[in-house]
């Protein structure tokens, strides 16, 4: 057994990386579960075939980076870079959804947002001390 991948997984690796210009990290804070839908920008003429393809699946619906990265049989590191990219051209967007979208009664964040809010910090700091004044 050698210690070398086949030459199927080195391939992929080298596309993957060109792919992604050796980027490693992605300009936008994504999660696995973040959201995407198509928007109005375009991606620039010379991109590669794997943005096109976002960009459908994007248009059929919303969909997951983890979906995304399924779909295209792409690490999800490679898709967070490419989606990052397509964020930036305005090509992609993250929409608000259900509870957290702006429900046209006022400027702030919803009743539903700072609840939720305030159950995920709760979560992940039991032991902190509330402090009255502050709102």
């Amino acid at each position: 057994m050698t210690r070398h991948g086949s030459a199927a997984e080195e391939s992929t690796f080298v596309r993957t990386y060109t792919l992604t210009r050796g980027r490693t990290r992605p300009r936008h804070l994504l999660g696995l579960d973040t959201v995407l839908e198509a928007g109005p920008g375009r991606p620039g003429p010379a991109q590669a075939e794997e943005y096109g393809e976002i960009l459908a699946l994007c248009r059929a619906r919303r969909r997951s980076v983890t979906e995304l990265a399924g779909r295209l049989g792409r690490p999800v590191t490679a898709v967070k870079v490419l989606v990052s990219d397509l964020l930036d051209a305005d090509a992609l967007v993250v929409p608000l959804t259900g509870p957290y979208a702006d429900t046209g009664k006022g400027s702030g964040p919803s009743t539903q947002l700072l609840a939720a809010l305030s159950a995920g910090l709760k979560r992940k700091w039991p032991d902190a001390i509330a402090y009255p004044q502050a709102g």
